[in-house]
């Protein structure tokens, strides 16, 4: 198989704030470089606040907080949600933002229900929770935008043999559930994916921060070696992040970025890639990745 040169863009959206404030401002920034982005936003509550209790039940979760200033980059009203503060939607009382985002001419789809739930408890999920978390995801983005989403990606990279089944259900496209090196399909616990994946293959900036440097001269030049010219690139952003404290840092990164490799979305990159069936099946497994607490889901030949 060969990979079509490109850099991606993975927009994620996790909370109610990163939709309101982050994502006009990369809108903004897209406009300016003459680019599109894949955009995946969580449609349900914001209950930031409780992924703090990761500290007690994730090795490495603390110290990812601590070195990447997690506490700065948050809103302190999102570091409460869902604990002494009530949660609030993401989507529900703003859904001009999803409809701005796909009147940019943006690649839009879903990123779970619930971000914590899903992030937290969907290795205990049975498949009816999973399927409820995946429908009511499908039906508010479809009440908004009238139309079901074709691709989704996985709150924390976290994915299962019941929620590959679940989105497949969906008729998707294409989804970016894992972290790995290529396009494959997944396959889990005795349940082979005929759904294209396009795994994240750049560390985030939350792992890196603190690792390779805090500047913005320093994180991309970081990036500028990972980057290979020749083959494909995911790099998974946050409007909580590079749309807030770091958007100088990305507007940067694309100004080196888009002279060297194109940059397209997850969507056009599928359609180089031919006939799903072509792709080769590979095993997703949970593992432990540089500069981030807990484990992810990755493509088992990485």
């Amino acid at each position: 198989m060969t990979l079509p040169a490109a850099f991606v863009l993975k927009v994620d959206v996790d909370t109610h704030v990163g939709l309101r404030d982050g994502a006009p401002r990369l809108l903004e920034l897209f406009e300016k470089h003459g680019i599109r982005a894949s955009w995946f936003v969580t449609m349900g509550p914001d209950r930031t606040g409780r992924s703090a209790l990761r500290v007690f039940r994730q090795k490495g979760f603390l110290s990812k907080m601590l070195r990447s200033g997690a506490p700065r980059l948050y809103p302190m009203s999102t570091m409460l949600r869902g604990t002494l503060l009530p949660a609030i939607p993401v989507v529900a009382g703003q859904p001009e933002r999803l409809r701005a985002i796909e009147r940019g001419g943006h690649e839009l789809g879903i990123h779970g229900f619930d971000h914590v739930y899903w992030h937290d408890e969907l290795a205990a999920m049975n498949p009816g929770e999973v399927e409820a978390e995946v429908e009511r995801a499908a039906s508010l983005f479809e009440d908004i935008l009238g139309r079901r989403p074709d691709c989704f990606a996985a709150p924390g990279w976290q994915c299962t043999a019941a929620s590959l089944r679940a989105t497949d259900a969906l008729g998707l496209r294409h989804r970016s559930d894992t972290r790995g090196t290529r396009p494959y399909r997944p396959s889990m616990s005795g349940y082979d994916s005929p759904t294209p994946e396009v795994p994240t293959t750049l560390p985030t900036l939350d792992e890196i921060l603190g690792r390779v440097g805090s500047s913005a001269t320093e994180l991309n030049a970081a990036y500028a070696e990972w980057i290979d010219d020749d083959g494909l690139n995911v790099h998974t952003i946050h409007t909580e992040v590079e749309g807030a404290a770091y958007l100088e840092q990305l507007d940067g990164l694309l100004e080196r970025v888009r002279d060297r490799v194109p940059i397209r979305t997850l969507g056009e990159v599928v359609e180089e890639l031919g006939p799903p069936q072509d792709l080769p099946l590979e095993s997703v497994a949970p593992g432990r990745l540089p500069g981030r607490g807990g484990t992810v889901a990755c493509q088992g030949t990485m």
